[in-house]
């Protein structure tokens, strides 16, 4: 019992090392120290362990340190165990290809989403995947669809302030309910440059078996390539109908009916 803070520490220092390369780049031994808050000889020590295991792997050319393959190995065990990520993959990677549009599939984790896959067309190509990447709720098509399974008093306990990305950005949580109860009335949401400029989505809930809203499903891509602004009712019925097979996937049944009364 002795050694167990010692051990939770040692972790948790590990973990920190880990977290040091969530922004994507190749980092030399004094950049980790400095991320994690460790000592340099502490962070060298830790990364000399998680090499071993191939948690991370060093460059022999540069010498920097990145992600190494066993954390592949484990991101494809976690993902794949996800009931959503099973259920709509398959419905995801159809559309893309069908529309070459970018096709998104998140869940809530906390105050930010998190994309458990996503694919691009002809039409929105990235040099990177989504998976596993977290984004603001208030400020994409998905998140509002999560947000719908708030309250507006639970909203603003779970995000207080709206940071601001674009000039186009939703700052204010009053506006942001009206925006909300259009998007409950309508089924779907959409999002024209309030993440990042030039880009767009839509947007629809998808529901569990327990009629509670699990994830969310969205089409993006360009604003060449989605006319967003003026309303696109065939790009919303798609994203609907889609989201809605996965929820029957998922086991959703429809609205809960009440019984019908005997004569």
């Amino acid at each position: 019992m002795a050694t167990e803070p010692s051990t939770n520490q040692s972790v948790e220092k590990a973990a920190s090392v880990l977290a040091a390369f969530l922004d994507g780049r190749a980092l030399r031994v004094s950049d980790v120290a400095k991320h994690a808050g460790l000592g340099q000889s502490t962070a060298s020590r830790l990364l000399t362990t998680l090499e071993s295991l191939e948690y991370v792997e060093r460059d022999p050319v540069s010498g920097l340190y990145r992600l190494g393959p066993a954390l592949l190995t484990l991101a494809g065990v976690a993902i794949n165990q996800h009931p959503v990520h099973r259920e709509a993959r398959p419905a995801a990677q159809i559309l893309a290809g069908t529309l070459g549009l970018g096709v998104n599939v998140a869940v809530r984790h906390g105050s930010s989403l998190f994309y458990l896959c996503n694919f691009e067309g002809r039409l929105a190509p990235k040099s990177f995947t989504l998976m596993g990447q977290r984004n603001p709720l208030h400020a994409t098509g998905i998140g509002k669809c999560l947000l719908l399974a708030l309250t507006p008093a639970q909203r603003r306990e779970l995000v207080p302030d709206l940071h601001r990305y674009t000039p186009r950005t939703i700052c204010d949580h009053d506006e942001l309910d009206s925006v909300l109860d259009l998007v409950a009335q309508r089924g779907y949401a959409t999002e024209v440059e309030e993440l990042a400029l030039g880009r767009s989505c839509v947007a629809a809930p998808i529901l569990g078996q327990s009629r509670d809203i699990v994830a969310a499903l969205s089409i993006s891509g360009p604003l060449s390539a989605l006319g967003l602004a003026d309303g696109d009712p065939e790009l919303a019925s798609t994203v609907i109908e889609v989201a809605d097979s996965i929820s029957v996937g998922l086991g959703y049944l429809g609205p809960r009916h009440a019984p019908a009364t005997r004569p």
